[in-house]
């Protein structure tokens, strides 16, 4: 993928399983056997079901590892009320889990409203997908996109963003075949992945297990040409090192390249 200056970012990378040793500096050690027998800067297995919803204007289900995502999209030829009369459309998200996703049992947002998490989690989904497009080619319509957890075994909204991005694509695809859209609009690949530190190691897309341990823990959203949409870094302990950033933006920059195979396959 193209993009700007990433000249530290790939210095780290070259040496990310030995080398001149720049990350163990700042780790404690790196490129150790995981769950799945997973290096430390391997992505879980990553598959793309499309029309997994039919009735849906496009959707898909992701599965990263062992969890899983329903991503769809609707449309609708108008856009909500603050963009009437603007000329411009709209992308927007709502995220949510099954109540069994996950080991435990998770009450339905629809009986007792929707947590702050959830509100945080589908926000970041809607900014991530408005980088994709620019609004004004879209006209006045709005494309919602439900993206709904089936299986969650960490890093559920990057999954979520990954998926709802190709689900996006399709539908603008769609668009356009239709004659709704009387141009191909540019559409700007997005896709997104979590990074921690783990046991002194930057561990790229964490499964639950490890994120539940994780000294810091990251989710990275990028473009196909190489800008972050948005970094998402919590020390859950003690504070990290602008080096320990640095290695993990590095690493989910190699994630997030890989991702973007999907783009050219699904």
């Amino acid at each position: 993928m193209a993009g700007g200056d990433f000249s530290s970012q790939k210095a780290l990378l070259l040496v990310w399983c030995g080398g001149s040793g720049l990350l163990k500096n700042h780790m404690k050690k790196g490129c150790a056997m995981r769950n799945g027998k997973r290096s430390d800067d391997s992505l879980r297995q990553v598959t793309i079901e499309k029309g997994f919803q039919p009735q849906a204007y496009a959707s898909l289900l992701i599965s990263m590892g062992g969890t899983q995502v329903s991503c769809a999209v609707t449309f609708e030829d108008a856009p909500p009320p603050f963009l009437r009369g603007s000329g411009r459309g709209w992308i927007t998200a709502e995220y949510g889990m099954l109540p069994c996703s996950a080991s435990s049992r998770i009450p339905r947002e629809a009986a007792k409203g929707r947590s702050g998490r959830t509100y945080e989690i589908q926000r970041l989904i809607g900014r991530s997908l408005r980088t994709m497009v620019d609004l004004g080619s879209l006209g006045e319509i709005s494309l919602r996109v439900d993206c709904d957890v089936l299986k969650a075994d960490g890093g559920t909204r990057t999954a979520s963003i990954t998926g709802a991005a190709l689900a996006v694509r399709d539908a603008i695809w769609r668009l356009h075949r239709e004659g709704v859209l009387a141009a191909a609009p540019v559409v700007l690949p997005v896709a997104a992945v979590s990074v921690g530190i783990v046991a002194g190691a930057v561990l790229l897309d964490l499964d639950y297990g490890e994120d539940s341990r994780a000294e810091v823990d990251a989710n990275f959203v990028m473009t196909g040409d190489g800008r972050w949409v948005e970094a998402q870094c919590t020390a859950e302990g003690a504070p990290f090192s602008p080096e320990q950033f640095m290695a993990m933006a590095a690493m989910a920059r190699k994630g997030i390249d890989e991702l973007f195979r999907l783009w050219e396959k699904a």
